[in-house]
């Protein structure tokens, strides 16, 4: 094998289509394009959206809401996961995303009070519901925001 009898796998390259080149090409006359009409002529291409002159959907539907730039976005975690950690242990940010229950950190982790813990745990999280913490606390453990 040489570089100069190189060639393509067999199907993997194919012909371009050569319009507008007489009858017997099988695309000649209407190259392709079907009998007149506004997509037949040069130029001829119709806008997203356009409805062929109706007011289109997205202005006859109204503006609502927004969204605030300055939103934090939390990785949630609930006391449930939480219980699966060993009595007395610390649980950061890192321990949590090594168990699995962070999968994408964005802008910090929040612990919500869905379930009940039954073990003291030292929790460090960015941000604690209030339920969350009283449950925490009650549990005999201690919580520490990053």
């Amino acid at each position: 094998m040489e570089l100069n009898n190189l060639k393509p796998a067999i199907g993997s390259t194919k012909n371009r289509k050569r319009i507008g080149r007489g009858i017997g090409s099988g695309h000649g006359k209407t190259s392709t394009k079907g009998h007149k009409g506004q997509k037949a002529r040069s130029g001829g291409s119709i806008k997203a959206g356009f409805e062929g002159g109706q007011m289109p959907l997205q202005r006859r539907l109204p503006k609502r809401g927004f969204t605030p730039l300055t939103r934090k976005d939390y990785a949630v975690v609930n006391l449930t996961q939480l219980d699966a950690f060993e009595k007395g242990s610390a649980v950061d940010v890192a321990a949590m995303i090594k168990a699995g229950l962070v999968k994408r950190l964005r802008d910090g982790v929040k612990i919500l009070a869905t379930g009940e813990l039954t073990k003291a745990l030292t929790v460090k999280a960015h941000k604690f519901s209030a339920t969350a913490k009283e449950k925490i606390l009650a549990a005999g453990g201690s919580i520490e925001e990053i």
